[in-house]
Protein backbone atom coordinates (compact mmCIF):
# COMPACT_ATOMS: atom_id res chain seq x y z
CA UNK A 1 0.00 0.00 0.00
CA UNK A 2 1.34 4.15 -0.61
CA UNK A 3 0.66 6.18 2.09
CA UNK A 4 1.41 9.83 2.07
CA UNK A 5 3.41 11.36 4.51
CA UNK A 6 3.34 14.95 5.18
CA UNK A 7 6.67 16.60 7.19
CA UNK A 8 4.56 19.49 8.01
CA UNK A 9 7.17 21.69 6.16
CA UNK A 10 7.46 25.71 7.29
CA UNK A 11 8.33 27.15 4.15
CA UNK A 12 5.99 26.62 0.76
CA UNK A 13 7.61 23.64 -0.47
CA UNK A 14 5.82 20.36 -1.28
CA UNK A 15 7.23 18.21 1.32
CA UNK A 16 4.54 15.41 0.67
CA UNK A 17 6.32 11.96 -0.14
CA UNK A 18 5.16 8.53 -0.70
CA UNK A 19 6.50 5.65 1.20
CA UNK A 20 5.57 1.86 0.02
CA UNK A 21 4.99 -0.31 2.76
CA UNK A 22 4.39 -4.09 2.81
CA UNK A 23 1.23 -5.78 4.56
CA UNK A 24 3.33 -6.79 7.31
CA UNK A 25 4.60 -2.87 8.30
CA UNK A 26 0.80 -2.05 7.90
CA UNK A 27 0.09 -1.74 11.75
CA UNK A 28 3.68 0.64 12.18
CA UNK A 29 2.21 3.54 9.98
CA UNK A 30 -1.44 3.46 9.87
CA UNK A 31 -2.09 6.06 12.30
CA UNK A 32 -1.41 8.59 9.44
CA UNK A 33 0.67 11.82 10.57
CA UNK A 34 -0.79 11.66 14.07
CA UNK A 35 1.85 13.26 16.57
CA UNK A 36 1.38 11.75 19.74
CA UNK A 37 2.12 14.51 22.67
CA UNK A 38 4.89 13.41 25.46
CA UNK A 39 2.37 14.67 28.33
CA UNK A 40 -0.78 14.01 29.11
CA UNK A 41 -3.45 16.97 30.68
CA UNK A 42 -1.36 17.25 34.07
CA UNK A 43 1.64 17.06 32.55
CA UNK A 44 3.45 13.29 32.88
CA UNK A 45 3.38 10.41 30.65
CA UNK A 46 0.25 8.57 29.31
CA UNK A 47 -1.05 5.59 31.55
CA UNK A 48 1.65 6.69 34.44
CA UNK A 49 -0.19 4.80 37.17
CA UNK A 50 2.78 5.25 39.52
CA UNK A 51 3.43 9.46 38.97
CA UNK A 52 2.74 11.53 41.67
CA UNK A 53 -0.37 13.66 40.27
CA UNK A 54 -3.50 14.62 41.89
CA UNK A 55 -5.06 11.83 40.89
CA UNK A 56 -3.18 9.09 41.14
CA UNK A 57 -4.24 7.55 44.60
CA UNK A 58 -7.73 8.04 43.43
CA UNK A 59 -7.03 6.09 40.85
CA UNK A 60 -5.35 3.65 42.85
CA UNK A 61 -8.38 3.22 44.99
CA UNK A 62 -10.51 3.02 42.08
CA UNK A 63 -8.47 -0.13 40.54
CA UNK A 64 -8.43 -2.02 44.05
CA UNK A 65 -12.39 -1.52 43.81
CA UNK A 66 -12.62 -2.88 40.68
CA UNK A 67 -10.30 -5.82 40.85
CA UNK A 68 -11.86 -7.03 44.03
CA UNK A 69 -15.64 -6.84 42.62
CA UNK A 70 -15.03 -7.96 39.25
CA UNK A 71 -15.91 -11.58 39.35
CA UNK A 72 -17.52 -14.27 37.15
CA UNK A 73 -21.18 -14.07 39.16
CA UNK A 74 -20.77 -10.51 38.79
CA UNK A 75 -20.05 -10.09 34.98
CA UNK A 76 -22.76 -12.82 34.27
CA UNK A 77 -25.63 -10.69 36.69
CA UNK A 78 -24.62 -7.37 34.48
CA UNK A 79 -24.59 -8.76 31.48
CA UNK A 80 -28.03 -10.40 32.00
CA UNK A 81 -29.87 -7.19 33.77
CA UNK A 82 -28.05 -4.90 30.92
CA UNK A 83 -28.81 -7.13 28.17
CA UNK A 84 -32.49 -6.50 28.00
CA UNK A 85 -31.53 -2.70 26.77
CA UNK A 86 -35.10 -2.03 28.43
CA UNK A 87 -33.89 1.25 30.19
CA UNK A 88 -35.02 4.37 27.77
CA UNK A 89 -34.82 4.71 23.93
CA UNK A 90 -32.15 7.40 22.55
CA UNK A 91 -30.59 8.72 19.90
CA UNK A 92 -26.72 8.12 19.51
CA UNK A 93 -26.01 12.16 19.69
CA UNK A 94 -28.51 12.46 22.65
CA UNK A 95 -26.36 9.87 24.73
CA UNK A 96 -23.63 11.94 23.54
CA UNK A 97 -25.14 15.08 25.24
CA UNK A 98 -25.68 13.03 28.66
CA UNK A 99 -22.29 11.99 28.88
CA UNK A 100 -21.21 15.94 29.37
CA UNK A 101 -22.04 15.51 33.00
CA UNK A 102 -19.30 13.16 33.90
CA UNK A 103 -15.38 12.89 33.94
CA UNK A 104 -13.60 9.20 34.36
CA UNK A 105 -12.30 9.12 37.76
CA UNK A 106 -10.06 5.63 36.53
CA UNK A 107 -8.28 7.98 34.16
CA UNK A 108 -4.76 9.45 34.64
CA UNK A 109 -4.40 11.36 31.99
CA UNK A 110 -8.11 13.27 31.70
CA UNK A 111 -10.83 15.55 33.60
CA UNK A 112 -12.40 16.37 30.70
CA UNK A 113 -15.88 15.98 30.27
CA UNK A 114 -16.51 12.66 28.16
CA UNK A 115 -17.99 14.69 25.18
CA UNK A 116 -14.77 16.25 24.87
CA UNK A 117 -12.48 13.29 24.65
CA UNK A 118 -15.43 11.53 22.44
CA UNK A 119 -14.72 14.35 19.75
CA UNK A 120 -10.93 14.51 20.26
CA UNK A 121 -10.46 11.08 19.11
CA UNK A 122 -12.91 11.05 16.31
CA UNK A 123 -11.52 14.95 14.83
CA UNK A 124 -7.77 13.23 15.13
CA UNK A 125 -8.99 10.26 13.31
CA UNK A 126 -10.52 11.58 10.82
CA UNK A 127 -7.64 14.11 9.85
CA UNK A 128 -5.74 10.83 9.33
CA UNK A 129 -8.13 8.98 8.02
CA UNK A 130 -10.97 11.00 5.86
CA UNK A 131 -11.90 7.94 4.00
CA UNK A 132 -12.86 5.46 6.91
CA UNK A 133 -15.82 7.00 8.30
CA UNK A 134 -16.74 4.08 10.16
CA UNK A 135 -13.53 4.69 11.94
CA UNK A 136 -15.11 8.41 12.60
CA UNK A 137 -17.94 6.93 14.38
CA UNK A 138 -16.77 4.42 16.25
CA UNK A 139 -14.21 7.24 18.00
CA UNK A 140 -17.10 9.17 18.72
CA UNK A 141 -19.10 6.58 20.48
CA UNK A 142 -16.72 3.83 21.42
CA UNK A 143 -17.23 5.29 25.66
CA UNK A 144 -21.00 6.16 25.06
CA UNK A 145 -21.52 3.15 27.68
CA UNK A 146 -20.09 5.42 30.18
CA UNK A 147 -24.16 6.17 30.17
CA UNK A 148 -24.08 3.77 33.00
CA UNK A 149 -23.28 5.61 35.55
CA UNK A 150 -26.45 8.15 35.37
CA UNK A 151 -29.27 7.85 37.34
CA UNK A 152 -31.35 6.48 34.71
CA UNK A 153 -29.47 3.62 34.07
CA UNK A 154 -28.71 2.34 37.51
CA UNK A 155 -26.21 5.05 38.58
CA UNK A 156 -23.26 2.23 38.48
CA UNK A 157 -20.49 2.34 40.24
CA UNK A 158 -17.11 3.88 38.42
CA UNK A 159 -15.79 1.00 38.90
CA UNK A 160 -18.06 -1.27 37.29
CA UNK A 161 -18.35 1.01 34.20
CA UNK A 162 -14.49 2.68 33.66
CA UNK A 163 -11.22 1.25 33.78
CA UNK A 164 -8.60 -1.21 31.80
CA UNK A 165 -11.32 -4.58 30.92
CA UNK A 166 -9.60 -7.65 31.19
CA UNK A 167 -11.16 -11.39 31.06
CA UNK A 168 -12.96 -13.29 33.69
CA UNK A 169 -12.86 -16.91 34.14
CA UNK A 170 -9.36 -17.42 34.03
CA UNK A 171 -6.56 -16.57 35.39
CA UNK A 172 -5.59 -12.53 35.81
CA UNK A 173 -2.67 -11.73 33.74
CA UNK A 174 -0.01 -9.53 35.55
CA UNK A 175 0.24 -6.95 32.87
CA UNK A 176 -2.90 -5.72 34.53
CA UNK A 177 -2.54 -2.25 36.21
CA UNK A 178 -2.38 -2.59 40.17
CA UNK A 179 -2.47 -6.57 39.77
CA UNK A 180 -2.27 -7.20 43.90
CA UNK A 181 -5.49 -6.43 44.16
CA UNK A 182 -6.68 -9.64 42.82
CA UNK A 183 -5.65 -11.89 45.55
CA UNK A 184 -9.11 -10.11 47.69
CA UNK A 185 -11.07 -11.30 44.25
CA UNK A 186 -13.52 -14.21 45.43
CA UNK A 187 -11.94 -16.21 41.69
CA UNK A 188 -8.76 -15.55 42.40
CA UNK A 189 -8.39 -18.93 44.33
CA UNK A 190 -11.30 -20.75 42.92
CA UNK A 191 -9.17 -23.50 40.40
CA UNK A 192 -12.33 -23.36 37.90
CA UNK A 193 -11.37 -19.45 36.61
CA UNK A 194 -7.87 -19.32 38.19
CA UNK A 195 -5.72 -21.31 34.92
CA UNK A 196 -4.35 -20.24 32.09
CA UNK A 197 -7.56 -20.85 30.35
CA UNK A 198 -9.79 -21.08 32.68
CA UNK A 199 -13.25 -21.77 31.55
CA UNK A 200 -12.30 -21.11 27.89
CA UNK A 201 -10.33 -23.28 25.28
CA UNK A 202 -7.65 -21.92 23.21
CA UNK A 203 -7.98 -19.98 20.15
CA UNK A 204 -12.05 -19.82 21.53
CA UNK A 205 -12.45 -16.00 19.94
CA UNK A 206 -12.85 -13.32 22.55
CA UNK A 207 -16.41 -12.77 21.31
CA UNK A 208 -16.99 -15.76 23.59
CA UNK A 209 -14.76 -14.58 26.86
CA UNK A 210 -16.82 -12.58 29.41
CA UNK A 211 -14.76 -9.52 29.73
CA UNK A 212 -14.51 -7.41 33.36
CA UNK A 213 -18.30 -5.47 33.45
CA UNK A 214 -18.11 -1.93 32.09
CA UNK A 215 -19.15 0.68 29.43
CA UNK A 216 -17.11 -1.21 26.78
CA UNK A 217 -19.39 -4.43 27.07
CA UNK A 218 -22.08 -2.71 27.64
CA UNK A 219 -21.90 -0.28 24.57
CA UNK A 220 -21.06 -3.25 22.50
CA UNK A 221 -24.20 -5.08 23.40
CA UNK A 222 -26.24 -1.88 22.81
CA UNK A 223 -24.46 -1.68 19.25
CA UNK A 224 -24.89 -5.15 18.64
CA UNK A 225 -28.28 -5.62 19.30
CA UNK A 226 -29.74 -2.65 18.11
CA UNK A 227 -28.11 -3.96 14.65
CA UNK A 228 -25.78 -1.01 13.64
CA UNK A 229 -24.34 -1.64 10.24
CA UNK A 230 -20.72 -0.56 11.49
CA UNK A 231 -17.71 -3.32 10.39
CA UNK A 232 -16.90 -5.70 13.04
CA UNK A 233 -13.73 -3.94 13.62
CA UNK A 234 -15.99 -0.89 15.04
CA UNK A 235 -17.72 -3.77 17.42
CA UNK A 236 -14.32 -5.09 18.21
CA UNK A 237 -12.70 -1.63 19.12
CA UNK A 238 -16.02 -1.03 20.96
CA UNK A 239 -15.61 -4.18 23.24
CA UNK A 240 -12.20 -4.09 23.36
CA UNK A 241 -10.63 -0.48 23.60
CA UNK A 242 -9.97 -0.53 27.07
CA UNK A 243 -8.36 -3.96 27.11
CA UNK A 244 -4.70 -2.72 27.72
CA UNK A 245 -3.65 -6.22 28.74
CA UNK A 246 -4.35 -7.26 25.17
CA UNK A 247 -3.15 -4.19 23.03
CA UNK A 248 -0.02 -3.11 24.94
CA UNK A 249 1.29 -6.17 26.72
CA UNK A 250 -0.28 -9.01 24.34
CA UNK A 251 -1.79 -11.07 27.21
CA UNK A 252 -4.05 -13.42 26.75
CA UNK A 253 -3.71 -13.63 22.62
CA UNK A 254 -4.15 -17.63 23.31
CA UNK A 255 -7.64 -16.73 23.60
CA UNK A 256 -8.02 -15.08 20.35
CA UNK A 257 -8.86 -16.77 16.87
CA UNK A 258 -8.72 -15.28 13.07
CA UNK A 259 -11.12 -12.83 13.45
CA UNK A 260 -9.91 -11.36 16.50
CA UNK A 261 -6.72 -10.83 15.23
CA UNK A 262 -7.47 -9.02 11.81
CA UNK A 263 -9.68 -6.63 13.97
CA UNK A 264 -6.98 -6.35 16.15
CA UNK A 265 -4.56 -4.08 13.62
CA UNK A 266 -7.56 -1.57 13.75
CA UNK A 267 -7.74 -1.05 17.50
CA UNK A 268 -4.13 -0.94 17.54
CA UNK A 269 -4.33 2.20 15.29
CA UNK A 270 -7.16 3.36 17.14
CA UNK A 271 -5.75 3.03 20.67
CA UNK A 272 -3.11 5.98 19.87
CA UNK A 273 -6.08 8.18 19.07
CA UNK A 274 -8.10 7.14 22.25
CA UNK A 275 -5.45 7.74 24.14
CA UNK A 276 -2.99 10.31 22.95
CA UNK A 277 -5.76 12.82 21.89
CA UNK A 278 -6.48 13.31 24.79
CA UNK A 279 -5.64 17.14 25.66
CA UNK A 280 -7.00 20.43 26.30
CA UNK A 281 -7.93 21.02 22.83
CA UNK A 282 -11.19 22.06 22.72
CA UNK A 283 -13.75 21.09 19.84
CA UNK A 284 -16.38 23.19 18.30
CA UNK A 285 -19.27 21.01 18.46
CA UNK A 286 -21.75 22.65 16.79
CA UNK A 287 -19.34 23.27 13.90
CA UNK A 288 -18.89 19.09 13.89
CA UNK A 289 -22.30 18.11 14.81
CA UNK A 290 -23.88 17.85 11.46
CA UNK A 291 -20.74 15.80 9.85
CA UNK A 292 -21.45 12.83 13.21
CA UNK A 293 -25.18 13.21 12.46
CA UNK A 294 -25.16 12.10 9.30
CA UNK A 295 -22.89 9.15 9.91
CA UNK A 296 -24.99 8.18 13.09
CA UNK A 297 -27.81 7.96 10.34
CA UNK A 298 -25.75 5.89 7.75
CA UNK A 299 -24.74 3.31 10.27
CA UNK A 300 -27.85 3.36 13.39
CA UNK A 301 -31.38 3.34 13.61
CA UNK A 302 -32.58 7.24 14.99
CA UNK A 303 -33.42 5.37 17.86
CA UNK A 304 -31.73 2.64 19.59
CA UNK A 305 -32.83 0.44 22.82
CA UNK A 306 -30.20 1.09 25.91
Amino acid sequence: MTILIDHHSDHNGDNTEEKNVTEEETELVLDGVFVAPHTNSFGHTFRDYDAQSERRRSVEEFYKTNHIGQTVDFVRRMREEYGKLNRTEMSIWECCELLNEFVDESDPDLDEPQIEHLLQTAEAIRKDYPDEDWLHLTGLIHDLGKVLLHSSFGELPQWAVVGDTYPVGCAFDESIVHHKYFKENPDFNNPSYNTKFGIYTEGCGLDNVFMSWGHDDYMYLVAKENKTTLPSAGLFIIRYHSFYALHKSEAYKHLMNEEDRENMKWLKVFNKYDLYSKSKVRINVEEVKPYYLSLINKYFPAKLKW
